[in-house]
């Protein structure tokens, strides 16, 4: 069974201090609702992560992606250039078979 091992989830409740270390790791400027709100909500998450620990998984081999991966790109495949007349034909401005641009950098 695959077990979470950190420094909360032992106890599965965090507290005020936890969340603002975990919130001064993330570089998070947090007010006082917001730490009250999160200490609710990450000790829920975590409550939710013990409850996944408690499930046999002794059977269920271990899964990549729970879907079968194809690729949806199609094979490639070498096919004749356009010829440079019909490219250049558009062409606002052309010099020495090569489309002109404005200098971007000066």
């Amino acid at each position: 069974m695959l077990q979470l091992w950190c420094f909360w989830c032992l106890k599965m409740k965090l507290d005020r201090k936890q969340v603002e270390h975990v919130a001064w790791l993330a570089r998070l400027g947090l007010d006082e609702a917001e730490i009250e709100k999160f200490t609710v909500e990450l000790s829920n998450i975590l409550e939710n992560f013990e409850i996944l620990n408690q499930v046999d998984t002794t059977d269920v081999s271990p899964a990549t992606h729970a879907v079968p991966l194809q690729s949806v790109f199609r094979e490639d495949q070498s096919s004749p250039s356009y010829p440079q007349s019909d490219v250049l034909a558009n062409a606002p401005r052309e010099e020495e078979n090569c489309f002109k641009v404005k200098p971007v950098l000066e």
